[in-house]
């Protein structure tokens, strides 16, 4: 069984139309993986959804329904919410040391990074799932399995 790492541009697609949301659906819809996401997602999903209010893209009403609906799905454990520890803060200031002087590692991506590296170390079948090519790329090359649902497989 598979366990997938999402992060916040992964997760928004199954809440809002747009590409790569039929791979997260579907994904999401097989009972045999395990889908986590960092409780930090969660408050960046909150924020995504409201800059997409004020940008007019969604209304105020939208915003609440789609929020809600997160909500129970992490209610219902669709989502495996992880706590964010003091190891994941150390692992991203050592990933954006290493990383950041020739990468774009940004504070936040290198913090879900580091929450799925110790997610793959618990579990070997884990799949980073994000938008971010950047991203993707980084998590490639430290060594985790990859899936960016804009991409053909």
């Amino acid at each position: 069984m598979a366990d997938h790492f999402l992060d916040t541009s992964a997760l928004a697609k199954h809440y809002r139309m747009e590409p790569g949301t039929d791979v997260i659906d579907a994904l999401l819809a097989d009972p045999n993986h395990r889908h986590f996401v960092s409780r930090l997602a969660v408050v960046e999903f909150h924020s995504a959804l409201a800059k997409s209010v004020r940008a007019g893209l969604l209304t105020p009403r939208e915003f609440a329904v789609l929020t809600a609906r997160f909500r129970a799905d992490v209610k219902d454990k669709q989502f495996e919410v992880v706590r964010v520890l003091v190891p994941h803060f150390r692992r991203a200031e050592a990933s954006i040391r290493r990383l950041g002087v020739c990468f774009n590692l940004r504070t936040l991506d290198a913090i879900q990074l580091a929450i799925a590296l110790v997610l793959k170390e618990a579990s070997h079948t884990l799949v980073f799932v994000s938008s971010d090519r950047s991203l993707c790329g980084i998590a490639s090359s430290e060594g985790l399995s990859v899936l960016n649902p804009e991409l053909p497989t």
